[in-house]
């Protein structure tokens, strides 16, 4: 989800991140028979270990966005992927910011 932004090193979203989440409600407020993953990416900066428990945690925040409109979370799971699932070259931080993202797929009706 493009525009789902946080604080830097911090699963806090950044208030500009609301209108793409209230997107995402309107969408499963529609799709009311979908179940979907929120899934956190890090760029390589800094341990593994942290940036896989803040990608989990970002996940998190947005499924508890995503709860606090009234989307059932029967119908959401989070999952953090950390650093293992780059889309750009973390070599730049244009690449690294393309890389720290959260994504939404659908997993099921």
């Amino acid at each position: 989800m493009e525009d789902c932004n946080f604080d830097n090193g911090k699963a806090t979203l950044q208030e500009g991140s609301y209108q793409v989440l209230d997107e995402l409600v309107a969408y499963m407020v529609r799709k009311d028979d979908e179940k979907i993953e929120l899934g956190g990416h890090t760029d390589n900066v800094g341990k593994a270990e942290t940036n896989l428990l803040l990608s989990d945690n970002r996940a998190r925040s947005v499924v508890e966005y995503l709860v606090s409109k009234k989307i059932d979370t029967k119908r959401l799971i989070h999952k953090g992927y950390g650093l293992t699932k780059p889309i750009a070259d973390n070599s730049t931080e244009e690449g690294r910011a393309q890389n720290r993202r959260t994504e939404m797929r659908v997993i099921g009706l």
